[in-house]
């Protein structure tokens, strides 16, 4: 093993291609450290990661068996790539498996809130929150509420609401932001809440 030691990556690669595994057990050993750190810390499951590194290294074995591996000096990123490669299919697999089938009996998936159309609750809530907004925009000062509208009910631009108003884009601009922060500031001041 010590023979090794000294020899580039791509010297290791070269060797093992010739026949000598000492020289693929040698860059296993330069990079696992590093190579298991990055796959537990995107897993962060023990024995997770343990497989994935395993088949991390069987993949890179059969890549550099078939002669499929192209020696450019970056044997740790190209490690490294294999093994993102293995985590993404880990995360694949695992909401895969996770997922629910609706042919289950006892389990109804689709009888979710979020699903739903909405409840009278619901409608009266957003009924409320929509006539909340319109009482904040009215009392805004009136060049901020026309900038508002204009963005927001007509869907300008902001160049488009800047040749309306005949002022610079970023003083259109400002005075969206000081509407949204006066508007914010006088809900806060009333203890209006304006999400469901």
């Amino acid at each position: 093993m010590k023979v090794y030691k000294d020899k580039s990556d791509e010297q290791l690669i070269s060797l093992y291609v010739d026949g000598k595994n000492e020289a693929f057990d040698a860059l296993l050993e330069r990079h696992k450290d590093r190579l298991y750190m990055y796959i537990y810390h995107a897993v962060k499951n023990e024995d997770a990661a343990d497989d994935i590194f395993q088949d991390t290294f069987v993949k890179a074995i059969m890549t550099i068996k078939q002669g499929k591996y192209v020696e450019n000096g970056h044997f740790p990123a190209w490690i490294t790539r294999i093994a993102h490669n293995q985590i993404i299919d880990y995360f694949r697999q695992t909401k895969a498996e996770n997922s629910q089938s609706t042919d289950d009996d006892d389990v109804n998936i689709l009888n979710r809130k979020e699903l739903c159309g909405g409840t009278v609750e619901d409608d009266i809530v957003l009924t409320q929150i929509h006539d909340d907004v319109r009482r904040l925009v009215k009392v805004l000062p009136d060049n901020q509420r026309e900038v508002l509208i204009m963005r927001y009910y007509k869907n300008m631009s902001f160049k488009e609401i800047a040749d309306a108003t005949g002022v610079s884009i970023n003083t259109a601009l400002g005075r969206m932001r000081y509407a949204i922060l006066n508007m914010r500031r006088i809900a806060e001041e009333r203890n209006i809440i304006l999400t469901m």
